[in-house]
């Protein structure tokens, strides 16, 4: 569906046809119901079906408390949808993965660690052979720019740069899936808008297919290919919008009009009134 479409009817979004990318992920129908502790079920995620392409960048923008967060941790495996499924090459998520990354707005680094160590961590964890996997730290810290600071405790790095540790970390055993929910949403405007250049080039090196959960449409639209809309809770896919904008992506491009034409129709889809949201 090109940008600015209707909004109201979008129960489905298919992988883009163009590229002939195979399907990497499947949300089959995925929905997600709470109970409450005075037994009220809460809907939070309602049925929602869509593809993403192997390598593809998604990203996916809501208001808060829509269930971006819920719909990530599902696909992570962190948590049970209570309806449909979700699939990775072709098989169930039942459980948390080795093979899918995922990195938080907090990342939850070891402050007795190093840089090294932090990212060694999952190897650690899944008593893995660390020797190869040392080799592989080398190579994600030299990746997200880190060299020189593999002997640096998370008290003497920036909140950019221990994000980039986040990433290092999350990448380390080669996952198919890349994860991120809202990982520079604490970040100030400048540095955030560095870790997105910096981001786009981790994935265009990495090729790993992605999925970020953001508030920032500017930073939606700079990023992905494209951008799913959800609406209030409980949330669903109302549109989403293909970004047209050519690769490699510039800071330079946020100004121009295609940029904001791509904005302004997300910002549109968030803002239009749904009734009883049904």
């Amino acid at each position: 569906m090109a940008a600015g479409g209707s909004a109201a009817r979008v129960a489905s979004v298919p992988h883009p046809t163009a590229g002939n990318a195979p399907i990497l992920v499947e949300l089959q129908s995925v929905a997600k119901t709470y109970v409450s502790r005075d037994g009220t079920e809460v809907d939070a995620v309602r049925p929602i079906r869509f593809d993403i392409g192997n390598g593809e960048f998604v990203a996916i923008v809501g208001p808060s408390g829509c269930g971006k967060s819920t719909l990530l941790h599902m696909i992570a495996g962190l948590t049970r949808p209570t309806a449909g499924q979700i699939l990775l090459q072709g098989k169930p998520i039942l459980g948390t993965r080795h093979d899918i990354g995922i990195v938080f707005q907090d990342p939850v680094l070891l402050p007795w660690r190093t840089v090294k160590e932090n990212v060694l961590l999952p190897a650690a964890v899944r008593k893995s052979v660390l020797s190869s996997a040392s080799a592989r730290a080398a190579e994600l810290i030299d990746l997200v720019g880190l060299s020189g600071f593999e002997n640096k405790y998370p008290s003497e790095l920036s909140g950019g740069m221990q994000q980039r540790v986040g990433i290092a970390r999350a990448l380390l055993l080669d996952p198919s899936l890349l994860l991120l929910d809202e990982p520079f949403g604490a970040l100030d405007s400048m540095t955030r808008e560095q870790m997105n250049v910096e981001l786009l080039k981790i994935w265009s090196e990495s090729r790993k297919t992605v999925v970020l959960i953001t508030h920032d449409i500017n930073e939606a639209v700079f990023l992905a290919d494209r951008v799913l809309v959800m609406s209030a809770r409980p949330g669903r896919i109302v549109n989403v919008h293909t970004i047209t904008l050519p690769r490699p992506r510039t800071v330079s491009m946020i100004g121009s009009p295609e940029f904001g034409a791509l904005s302004q129709a997300i910002r549109a889809d968030l803002y239009a009134p749904r009734g009883d949201n049904s």
